[in-house]
């Protein structure tokens, strides 16, 4: 066997057990045979000992093959992201390791696998997201995508929400919160080019967006409060009461027990002195 010696005075031997020189080189056959030695002994170690974690360990580097094995589906994300997805994997190892009993009589590759391909897809559902959306709507996405397509299909035209509510089993209302759920998959930055004009190349922050004409009125408001603060009592209130409260002149005039034609002369009074002061300031 690859990387194995039985004669041996290390925590191998003194548990019942092959020594393995190196568990990480042990050929995926000889790692199957040896795996149910190896959990045959850990079912009756005690847990949190040496020779316990010696058999555990050991058990994790026999099997890492099952985790490059399982990986190599997802080799078309890229090298990079090739080495977050076996890290992944091998805590979905660990996992089954940790949840596998002899009694169960199956293959431990057998049951190994499903662990490890369950972690990398729960890795992909909850980093690949632009934008975190609950996993409800994430799960919604890939049945709406498939409801699509196999409509798409039959129909030969895109689906209306109405036949996709149908096929999904599920509310328009939903289906419609799925489909703007799943713009959140993907996004693209504001500085992203979009195709070259007379202008020469455009970006997308061009086409989308507008300027907030609220945002000159906060200068204007920051402007206006030591003016405002300068002003007698009473002209502080009927600006309240005008502008704030939305009185008519008439009802102003009933407050503070004066006419409609002096509150008229008041207040232009003060809206002419904040007019002359933000003037003079800007």
């Amino acid at each position: 066997m690859t990387a194995l010696t039985v004669a041996g005075q290390g925590m191998g031997a003194a548990v019942g057990l092959p020594e393995v020189a190196d568990p990480s080189r042990v050929a995926p056959k000889d790692a199957r045979e040896l795996s149910r030695v190896f959990f045959d002994q850990l079912a009756v170690l005690e847990e949190g000992s040496a020779e316990f974690q010696y058999a555990r360990n050991t058990l994790i580097e026999m099997n890492m093959s099952l985790v490059r094995f399982a990986a190599g589906r997802f080799r078309s994300r890229g090298p990079e992201e090739m080495e977050d997805i076996v890290q992944v994997g091998m805590i979905g190892l660990i996992k089954a390791i940790d949840r596998f009993e002899l009694t169960r009589e199956v293959e431990f590759t057998s049951f190994a696998v499903p662990y490890i391909v369950g972690e990398i897809k729960r890795f992909f559902r909850d980093t690949s997201w632009a934008v975190h959306v609950p996993r409800r709507l994430q799960e919604a996405r890939v049945q709406l995508a498939r409801a699509t397509e196999e409509l798409r299909s039959r129909l030969g035209r895109t689906p209306t929400v109405g036949e996709l509510s149908e096929l999904m089993c599920l509310s328009q209302e939903e289906v419609v919160e799925a489909r703007l759920a799943a713009n959140g998959y993907n996004s693209a930055s504001l500085d992203a080019a979009i195709g070259a004009g007379e202008e020469g190349e455009s970006a997308l922050r061009d086409f989308i967006g507008a300027e907030d004409a609220a945002l000159g009125l906060v200068e204007d408001f920051h402007a206006l409060a030591p003016l405002i603060a300068e002003l007698g009592e009473r002209d502080r209130l009927i600006l309240h009461l005008r502008f704030v409260e939305e009185c008519t002149q008439a009802q102003i005039g009933e407050r503070l027990g004066v006419s409609q034609m002096h509150v008229s002369r008041l207040l232009s009074r003060t809206l002419k002195r904040l007019r002359e002061g933000l003037l003079t300031d800007h």
